[in-house]
């Protein structure tokens, strides 16, 4: 071997190896940690503390873990090529049917109630329209429409006026009592009629409510007599019957076994044992078919009218109020079981003489609350109290609210919607002027000038049957002849008379399919994503992972803050001990290291003169570098032997 590779051989044999060369297991990892790009390795390695390097080894080994893990899914998920289809069939929970006759009360049970109100009805339709004697009905035995006041003067008229206004004479209205005309003053208000007129009437019909007797009064005018009318009834209607206890009124109202003739669910017989009364204040007892009684709901296990509500209902038109209501059938509402049964807002009204099929479709709604939308989840949050036992709803937070507003202002409660809590009903013995107060707070109402629009919220989830209704004539010519026959003979215990066909009607209430549709709301950035689009964006500009990251905040924030700590609490020890140390002269420095006192007097840099601490040479210019430190001149050996080839022979 020359002797050149044989140089080269001693100095690789003596060198530190590293790197795949390393001899032990131990010197390769720590060369690969110290090299790799992989910062956590390298953390372990140069972490100072236990702790710190057990915490480093577990982040490590934990992002280890979930490579492998993620990696896996993904390599199953590629290699997967089979398909599976899932058929699933289910039975859906059928809602709640609320059915209501449009008349709340028998005629016959209530006319004892409402007869002085009815004869100054008749009266008012007299002197507005000129009615002529007309021949009133068997069943109720009134009295001629064109009789004569009798006994006392009429109160309810008295109470609220109904007025005549020509808009030729402004300010001036004839009074129904006397006929004269009277001057009008305060507020106007004019409610337009429901039903369109080809010609405007140069004359407006109207009633004035006062407060306490005094001079604040409005004035509601409407542009139909029939409006006016009805309104002037229902507002002493509803003052009456609020002074009726409940059992009295559930009595004078339809029985189950009256209302309901026959029934059928999912092709199964059922009677009225699966109705739940509910009394209503303006449509009287009302009864539901599946309302979750002993727990318990009922589901169709197919689509379509077969498997669905079947019920005949006797509307018995003859116990009518003919000022009340104007029209002949039923009200029903589908809902869910713990919902509010609101029929005078989204009821349906049935004919008479005919089969309604009414084929639903289910519709379930969750929206996401705060901070993505102002939606309640059960309306704990709202600040107005339920005064329905029943779930929350939007319709339940605006009627609560405006009752407990008409509680506060007018001392009394509306007639239409629940009691509160230690409230009582208006009527004009207690509270005179509430009618007074009742139109003001509608109309601040409808204004939105209550606040109760502002503090009501819609609820987060809710169902919703989307309806499709069909008619049919019900029952035909030729069936007529044996259907209302049977149908007598099965009512002959509650019906003491021969049944017409305008006095049933037919609902069928079905699934049109099981198909459930369900709209449910996303967040559109989750956390998942925001780390997901962080990782991308820093992994795409610096290479940057989670471990990364961790390093990143141990080192700009974990080191960096304790060194800062550190210095100033260094700063503050010393501080204090110059604070506690003695106060005593001032002594010079001593000259100590490089400190040459023979260069004290100069500014210069010493030369070499000086630096043997000779006397500088006169006018000799002391040169500008300083001594060198000889220790650096030392020279260490390369090597810890000598290499043979290289020895030097020792001279003889």
């Amino acid at each position: 071997m020359a002797p050149g590779e044989k140089i080269k051989a001693k100095i690789k044999k003596n060198l530190p190896v590293t790197g795949p060369q390393a001899p032990t297991i131990k010197e390769l990892m720590r060369w690969y940690c110290l090299n790799t790009n992989t910062h956590g390795c390298r953390r372990i390695v140069v972490s100072r503390g236990r702790l710190r390097r057990l915490l480093w080894i577990g982040f490590t080994l934990t992002a280890v873990a979930l490579i492998f893990w993620q990696c896996a899914l993904l390599v199953f998920s590629f290699y997967t090529i089979s398909v599976s289809i899932k058929v699933h069939f289910q039975k859906l929970d059928f809602p709640a049917v609320t059915i209501c006759n449009i008349n709340p009360y028998k005629y016959s049970t209530v006319r004892h109630l409402l007869a002085d109100l009815e004869q100054e009805t008749r009266e008012a339709l007299k002197s507005l329209y000129g009615f002529s004697e007309v021949k009133s009905r068997n069943r109720r035995e009134a009295e001629s429409w064109s009789s004569t006041w009798e006994g006392p003067q009429p109160k309810f008229l008295h109470l609220v006026p109904l007025l005549v206004f020509d808009q030729e004479e402004k300010g001036k209205a004839r009074d129904f009592i006397t006929g004269r005309k009277r001057k009008v003053s305060g507020n106007i208000i004019h409610k337009a009629s429901n039903v369109m007129h080809v010609h405007e009437s140069k004359k407006v019909v109207g009633f004035q409510l006062c407060a306490n007797d005094t001079s604040d009064c409005a004035t509601y005018t409407f542009s139909s007599g029939v409006n006016a009318i009805q309104e002037w009834y229902k507002l002493h209607y509803m003052n009456i019957m609020a002074q009726v206890p409940l059992e009295k009124k559930i009595n004078m109202s339809y029985s189950a076994e009256e209302l309901l003739v026959t029934c059928f669910f999912d092709g199964v017989s059922c009677d009225t044992r699966n109705f739940t009364l509910f009394h209503h204040p303006m449509h009287g007892n009302c009864y539901t078919f599946n309302s979750k009684v002993n727990e318990t709901i009922l589901s169709t296990s197919m689509g379509g009218s077969e498997y669905g509500l079947q019920v005949i209902l006797y509307i018995n038109e003859e116990e009518y109020n003919p000022f009340l209501v104007s029209s002949t059938g039923a009200k029903v509402i589908i809902h869910r079981q713990d919902e509010y049964p609101f029929i005078e807002d989204v009821g349906m009204e049935i004919e008479t003489a005919m089969a309604t099929s009414i084929g639903m479709h289910l519709t379930e709604s969750f929206k996401l609350s705060e901070p993505y939308s102002q939606c309640t989840e059960d309306g704990s949050d709202v600040p107005v109290k339920n005064i329905y036992n029943a779930a929350y709803s939007l319709q339940i937070c605006l009627h609560s609210c405006f009752q407990t507003k008409m509680v506060e202002k007018c001392g009394c409660a509306q007639y239409n919607q629940p009691l509160p809590p230690a409230a009582n009903y208006c009527n004009y013995q207690q509270h005179p002027n509430w009618m007074y107060c009742y139109y003001q707070l509608h109309q601040a109402f409808v204004r939105e000038e209550l606040g109760c629009q502002s503090v009501c919220r819609e609820a987060c989830s809710f169902k919703e049957w989307t309806l499709t209704t069909s008619l049919a004539q019900w029952p035909s010519v030729v069936s007529e002849k044996w259907l209302l026959p049977v149908l007598t003979w099965d009512q002959s215990r509650q019906i003491n008379k021969k049944l017409n066909k305008t006095d049933l009607a037919k609902l069928l209430i079905f699934y049109k399919d099981l198909n459930q549709r369900s709209i449910i709301e996303n967040p559109a950035n989750s956390i998942e994503m925001l780390l997901s689009n962080f990782g991308g964006q820093l992994g795409l500009w610096m290479s940057c992972s989670v471990v990364c990251v961790i390093e990143i905040i141990e080192v700009f924030f974990i080191d960096f803050f304790s060194i800062i700590a550190r210095h100033w609490w260094q700063k503050a020890k010393e501080w204090w001990a110059r604070r506690q140390a003695p106060h005593c002269p001032e002594a010079f420095p001593s000259p100590r290291g490089q400190d040459n006192p023979a260069l004290s007097v100069d500014d210069d840099l010493p030369t070499f003169t000086s630096a043997l601490r000779l006397p500088p040479a006169p006018g000799a210019q002391v040169p500008g570098t300083p001594p060198p430190r000889y220790n650096t001149l030392r020279l260490e050996r390369a090597f810890s032997t000598q290499l043979s080839d290289t020895q030097v022979p020792d001279e003889p």
